[in-house]
């Protein structure tokens, strides 16, 4: 369990990156989607231990991450954007940083990396964008950490990656284990997400489960908006609507939707629904 308690940090600058967020993310894969600036990198920053909130605190089960303990850090990866390492290839790297992971796994590193096409004896220099992304994607799930945090993981796949990438995570996630995935391209990995953390501005919006959303909110389609619709969006001759739920009505989350809502003016009445205790 990730628990943040009204978390805020202030760049050196004086510039509000995040601002009094209170959240308990529990198991299971999350989406964290916000606007550029929106504060995700910062999120996944404070969690992971490299910068220490202004205020309020930030603990994995019980532990403090900016504390750096090796017990909390051998259960916590970071795969950021711009991972930079020194070693020649992911092989390399793997020997010499696994060891402070415990629960790393060679076979299932050996096995994504053939599942991408790759033996991780490639010189990592010469490799495209796309293909050191795979490398470091097949090292940071096989060490089967309590904690994955991954920001923007698909950023240089082709399609076809993507749906390698999909079936890595299928096949090697643990049920115990809390994965946070920061993306822009929802719909690479939208069947796999258990919950959504949503930011806009630094602020933190949502942070639901899946099955409180749908328990709640229906996302369908139709050739005029539904009359109850609280926002909805035209697309290619049809709108795309957030409507309360009903048994009548039940619809996979549509978490672009979703997003596209609560950065509207209608915000506040898609909480309500989505919240009905805080009403």
């Amino acid at each position: 369990m990730i628990t943040l308690d009204n978390i805020s940090y202030r760049y050196p600058s004086g510039t509000d990156a995040v601002t009094n967020m209170t959240a308990s993310i529990p198991q299971g894969i999350h989406l964290l989607l916000g606007e550029n600036g929106a504060g995700k990198t910062t999120l996944l920053h404070i969690i992971s231990g490299l910068l220490f909130p202004s205020s309020g605190s930030c603990e994995i089960d019980g532990h403090r991450p900016g504390e750096r303990e090796p017990s909390v850090l051998s259960k916590l990866f970071f795969l950021a954007d711009n991972f930079i390492f020194p070693q020649s290839t992911i092989n390399a790297f793997a020997r010499d940083l696994s060891p402070f992971y415990p629960s790393f796994s060679q076979e299932m590193f050996r096995e994504n990396l053939a599942d991408f096409g790759l033996t991780g004896n490639e010189p990592f220099k010469s490799l495209s964008l796309g293909n050191k992304r795979k490398s470091l994607l097949a090292y940071a799930v096989a060490l089967r950490v309590e904690v994955l945090l991954l920001d923007e993981p698909v950023n240089g796949l082709d399609l076809n990656s993507k749906q390698i990438f999909r079936r890595i995570l299928v096949r090697n996630i643990s049920d115990t284990a809390t994965v946070i995935i920061s993306t822009h391209t929802v719909s690479d990995l939208e069947t796999l997400f258990d919950g959504v953390i949503m930011l806009r501005r630094g602020q933190m919006l949502i942070t639901s489960s899946v099955a409180e959303i749908q328990r709640n909110i229906s996302f369908i389609s139709s050739a005029v908006p539904p009359a109850d619709a609280v926002f909805y969006l035209q697309n290619a001759g049809a709108y795309r609507s957030v409507v309360p739920a009903d048994s009548a009505r039940e619809s996979d989350v549509d978490f672009v939707l979703l997003y596209f809502a609560m950065q509207s003016p209608q915000a506040q009445e898609v909480l309500k629904m989505l919240k009905p205790e805080l009403s």
